[in-house]
């Protein structure tokens, strides 16, 4: 079992930038598939940014892209997203999300809202 526990949500103003951070349970760590998405009021979920299972290869969404920057440290267990130039387009419930196995992320945080306001 992993646990996922998100931080740094909060209140913006556009153009604003925060750093949202991912604390994650287990001792391979550095093993997992780790992403973020996000969830927007009367929408679906969606992904933001991600790492390739060989972590050698970051994949963001596009409307994103150039704003936001996916890292990790597998030392701290930790897995952040720092945002940049944000949006009003960009509030919305942020949410963690690991693969230990297979394709799909199978472990998720409880998510932390993001608002921005123009």
């Amino acid at each position: 079992q992993v646990q996922l526990a998100e931080s740094g949500g909060g209140l913006v103003q556009a153009g604003g930038s925060l750093r949202l951070s991912c604390a994650a349970s287990g001792r391979t760590f550095s093993s997992y598939r780790m992403g973020w998405f996000r969830q927007a009021p009367g929408k679906e979920r969606e992904f933001v940014a991600g790492f390739s299972w060989s972590g050698d290869n970051i994949y963001y969404e596009d409307s994103v892209k150039g704003r936001f920057t996916i890292s990790r440290d597998n030392a701290k267990n930790t897995v952040l997203l720092q945002m940049n130039s944000l949006k009003p387009e960009d509030t919305a419930v942020y949410y963690c999300a690991a693969a230990l196995t297979g394709n799909a992320y199978e472990y998720w945080g409880q998510g932390t809202q993001v608002t921005v306001s123009s």
